[in-house]
Formats: C-alpha cells, structure tokens, sequence
C-alpha cells in the first residue's frame, strides 16, 4: 500500500529495507495469511478462494485447501496479480517491532484495514461537515471589520466568468476587478 504524505513522516528512514526483509525475508515472498505468491498471477472465485498453481489446489483466504465444484468455476473465475505489502498489525506505523509487521497480499491487507478504513473515512466527513458549518454560520458577517479590497465569498461568485454566471456586485452595481486571478470587492468612488 503507498504511503500517504501525510504520514510518511511517521515511517523510518530505513522503511523500504525493513519493508523488503518482512515481505521477502521472513515471509519468503508470500502472504502470511492465506499464502498467495508475490507477483504471481492467481485465479480466483472474488470471495478469498484461489487456485494454488504450485500444489495444483484451491485454497480458502486463509490458505486451507478447499473443494470447488466445476459449476462455479465456469461463471466467476477471475485473474488477479498479487503484490505483498509490509502491514502494520496494531495501526500504528510509529511502531516498527517485527511482531507488528506481516507481509499481506493487497486482499489481506485490505481486509486488515477495514476497520481503520471506514475509521478513516467517517472521521474525514466528519471534519469535513464541521469546516463546513463554521464557514456557512461565518457566511458574509466576517466582512465587516475587513479591509477594503480583500477577497470576499459574495465578490469571488460574482466575478465575471465564474460558473454562476451571475452580474458583479449587488444589484448591478459597480463590476468587480480581477487582481492576480482573484475577485475584489470594487472600491467605493
């Protein structure tokens, strides 16, 4: 999995040679869950059984050999190439003890992280709608002790060519100047 940029600072510096010595070293290039090879083009079902190419047999997602009837091959059967990624079990990419590391296929690690994902995911909306409620409570009120000639929101949609498409200033009054790309409320003559 790439490492977001935000993150990345949490990571050491030595990260890809520690990565490399889980994924290759300790795992031998294979998912420590459910044995996939890296690099390998697989066959699978798309609910976590593939066909293990090496041993001639399909196994579940956590690498047991199971028996798949000859119906369900013929309809779903899909190619997949694996890549092994270095997770970190507990979430915590500060915490780089061999016992936190695994090496995982990418459906592995997706699964891993899906709790963290949808953690994520909800705490991201949720910072987005509060930035959002702040700025629509704000609205046009925080103009009033600003200085004359600083963007506005009201000044910046009407600007000529924006999307609106909406005449400059109130009531058709004096137009909005452009100044490096941005709307201006017009100076009073």
């Amino acid at each position: 999995m790439p490492i977001q940029a935000e993150h990345r600072w949490l990571y050491p510096i030595d990260w890809p040679e520690l990565s490399k010595l889980i994924r290759f070293g300790r795992a031998k290039g294979c998912c420590e869950h459910c044995g996939r090879p890296h690099g390998a083009r697989v066959f699978h079902l798309g609910d976590g059984r593939w066909w293990d190419g090496e041993r001639r047999r399909w196994r579940d997602g956590r690498g047991r050999i199971v028996r798949v009837s000859v119906a369900e091959l013929a309809a779903i059967v899909r190619v997949t190439r694996v890549f092994i990624a270095c997770a970190h079990l507990n979430h915590d990419p500060t915490d780089n003890a061999p016992r936190n590391l695994a090496a995982l296929c990418q459906r592995c690690h997706m699964i891993h992280d899906a709790a963290e994902h949808r953690r994520r995911r909800w705490l991201n909306a949720y910072r987005r709608r509060a930035l959002g409620d702040l700025l629509a409570r704000l609205g046009d009120a925080w103009i009033a002790g600003v200085p004359r000639g600083t963007p506005t929101p009201s000044a910046v949609l009407a600007a000529p060519g924006h999307r609106t498409g909406a005449a400059s200033g109130p009531a058709g009054a004096a137009r909005a100047t452009v100044m490096r790309g941005m709307a201006v409320a017009p100076a009073a003559r």
